[in-house]
């Protein structure tokens, strides 16, 4: 997992509620199990008509959205099944922060997973945000002083729990977190097979 400390982009603006894992990726995308190649099925009913032609009236399809890398959206985000495919998509579509009202939990838990930072803000602090976007300026994360910064200078504040911020600072997912006992496994299993030898 990539390390996550700062983050500077032109958001894109989706002022919608209760969007959905469904409608993040739909479930004929879900027979994959790599985390790569989602991307270009994110929001795919909203990118895309029946043929497969991109739709001009989706702000994802725009420049400079295409290549944003923060999502600013209504609340409720990610509500609906518990697909893990839903932060694959958008991590792989180039999004590595997504800052709503409220996210639903098992989504948000899985944000984290994947080196995603979903920030909660009250509302008026995502419209100040999501009026940025709008208008194409640049917004800047950072994670390790839990500050967003938009017009060079004003400042948001953003709550986040300790460890899952330790985690994405250090690109720690729950992998690496095991991996980082390696030693105290591997010390475990040598006295294991020390007094149970028949043990493989």
């Amino acid at each position: 997992m990539e390390k996550f400390i700062t983050l500077k982009s032109i958001p894109a603006p989706l002022p919608m509620i209760n969007i959905d894992t469904d409608m993040i990726i739909p479930k004929q995308f879900l027979k994959t199990i790599k985390r790569s190649g989602l991307g270009k099925n994110l929001f795919h009913e909203l990118r895309y008509d029946i043929q497969g032609n991109i739709k001009n009236d989706f702000v994802l399809n725009w420049d400079p959205y295409k290549t944003s890398k923060i999502l600013i959206a209504g609340a409720n985000f990610g509500c609906g099944s518990s697909r893990e495919h839903a932060p694959w998509s958008l991590l792989d579509f180039g999004f590595k922060s997504i800052i709503a009202p409220s996210f639903a939990d098992i989504f948000y838990n899985n944000c984290f997973k994947n080196g995603i930072l979903p920030i909660k803000l009250d509302q008026q602090n995502v419209d100040i945000l999501m009026n940025e976007a709008e208008n194409k300026k640049d917004i800047s994360v950072d994670l390790k002083n839990q500050k967003i910064i938009y017009q060079s200078e004003k400042i948001i504040e953003f709550e986040i729990d300790q460890f899952r911020k330790k985690c994405l600072i250090e690109g720690l997912d729950d992998i690496g977190l095991t991996l980082q006992k390696n030693k105290k496994i591997d010390s475990h299993e040598e006295k294991i097979h020390s007094v149970q030898p028949w043990i493989v």
